[in-house]
């Protein structure tokens, strides 16, 4: 009988040890969808409320610049740093309330990540915050949206440590292409495991562009309603730890 300070304790009593998830399974097929849902969110995001809603870095900079320069401020902008934290946070504790840990910790948070785009499209479809986007409407579907990708991070990292970044493609095109110098070089590679980290961050660096090209199709032909397409993707990613 485990005791209440046996990590194991943690895991039995709320997830049966026959249906925890593999953690190398999860590696290789739960980061390769979530780029496709990162990628739809963030160009949806960006072509119908003004915002790169998976990309803080970019926001922290435009807060800067503000702060130096002037300017009229973007309150989704200036919002949208706040509120990726406090939706980190939210998720720790989330984790934390569920007694789970590494995988067992996948399916759960990938429900609240699934929820929280379904709001998204929900408020989109009724009150179509692209038509004012100067409006109070975008800020709350730019919030919600920012806080599902939030929880995109955090799910990873708490769940998937080992994966790559499923949404900031900088660091996967520096892999990739150091992979493939590697993978080409005749005097050895300068790493080991190029091919297999080629072959990881190649991955993930499809899916975001087709999720970036099939969010922008989505706009275009289906307005409001867009964000349909990373619900679906959100919700055939919960289904990813049940696999067998």
């Amino acid at each position: 009988m485990p005791t209440s300070s046996d990590p194991g304790a943690l895991h039995s009593s709320s997830f049966p040890s026959d249906d925890l998830p593999d953690l190398g399974r999860l590696e290789g097929s739960l980061p390769p969808l979530l780029s496709v849902v990162a990628g739809s969110v963030d160009v949806i995001g960006l072509l119908s409320l003004k915002l790169f809603t998976a990309h803080i870095t970019g926001n922290i900079v435009v807060i800067a610049a503000l702060l130096v320069r002037g300017g009229p401020p973007n309150v989704a902008q200036i919002l949208a740093v706040p509120v990726f934290i406090v939706a980190v946070a939210g998720v720790w504790l989330i984790a934390r309330a569920s007694n789970r840990r590494g995988p067992a910790l996948a399916q759960p948070l990938l429900v609240v990540q699934f929820l929280l785009l379904s709001f998204v499209l929900i408020f989109s479809a009724i009150f179509s915050p692209a038509a004012n986007p100067n409006g109070l409407m975008p800020v709350i579907a730019a919030m919600m949206a920012v806080s599902a990708m939030a929880c995109q991070f955090a799910l990873l990292r708490l769940a998937v440590p080992g994966a790559p970044s499923t949404a900031v493609m900088t660091g996967n095109l520096t892999n990739a292409t150091l992979s493939l110098l590697d993978s080409l070089s005749r005097s050895g590679p300068l790493a080991e495991g190029a091919n297999e980290r080629l072959k990881r961050t190649g991955k993930l660096l499809l899916g975001f562009f087709a999720g970036c090209v099939a969010g922008a199709a989505a706009v275009s032909l289906l307005g409001e309603w867009a964000w349909s397409l990373p619900v679906v993707l959100a919700g055939a990613a919960v289904w990813v730890p049940q696999r067998r």
